[in-house]
């Protein structure tokens, strides 16, 4: 993004971000207890050049995510990846549903090296890898009832795009009665200023936009899984 173009969209967020305090928005949803990390389509068709889906930023993308991710399995917290991926791309009985006629999603075929997680973030044996058909994460899956099993109270958001997949799982991470937190370095689009935008936006209303560093203070900080479960098996004998 142009220096320009940043200092324009500060400007707007400035100004903005005045109104809505105003008005009682921008108000903090904190962390909870019990986090999960949940890895939005970090699949080589966003990660990798030369792809219709490709993303910018990957440089600080990827090694925040693998900061994540050593501090979640240190913890032994549950770890999601979601993947966008369909088996029928041609005839009447897709399962793109009507989403192909806005983007390129034939191009994202089941068991193909584009939607597989890219292997400098590769998921560890017992990490959930959901295959998803539309934008959240959250929709026609069984993300809600893996986090609540697991007695997940927040979902620690990271990966693509900010204004589409990232957005819409914050979204319903709210409405599912999770407590959103998204990781400014760890998120990226195509499009210049997008990003910028909806973190501002999701921070408005939806979650908490946390500095990466917060975010692993935190979680260096959260009881490990397995010694909280160990504790509610011995409470409940």
């Amino acid at each position: 993004m142009s220096d320009g173009l940043s200092e324009a969209l500060g400007r707007i967020f400035s100004a903005d971000s005045e109104l809505y305090r105003g008005r009682g928005f921008m108000r903090r949803i904190g962390y909870g207890e019990r986090p999960a990390l949940v890895n939005i389509d970090l699949a080589n068709a966003w990660t990798r050049p030369g792809n219709p889906f490709t993303c910018d930023g990957m440089e600080t993308i990827i090694p925040g995510v693998q900061r994540l991710l050593s501090a979640a399995r240190a913890r032994s917290l549950p770890v999601v990846f979601t993947t966008t991926a369909y088996g029928v791309t041609e005839g009447p009985a897709t399962d793109m549903g009507l989403w192909h006629r806005k983007i390129p999603v034939e191009v994202l075929r089941l068991g193909t090296e584009a939607v597989a997680i890219d292997e400098r973030v590769a998921p560890e044996a017992g990490e959930q890898v959901i295959v998803k058909k539309f934008a959240s994460a959250f929709h026609g899956t069984h993300l809600t009832s893996f986090l609540r099993a697991a007695g997940v109270d927040t979902v620690i958001v990271a990966g693509v795009t900010m204004a589409g997949c990232v957005r819409h799982t914050v979204e319903d991470a709210l409405g599912h009665g999770f407590r959103p937190i998204v990781v400014r370095e760890c998120v990226g689009d195509r499009v210049a200023g997008v990003v910028e935008w909806n973190l501002f936006d999701i921070d408005a209303k939806f979650g908490d936009v946390e500095p990466l560093e917060s975010v692993l203070e935190y979680l260096a900080g959260v009881a490990p899984f397995s010694a909280v479960a160990a504790e509610a098996g011995t409470a409940l004998a």
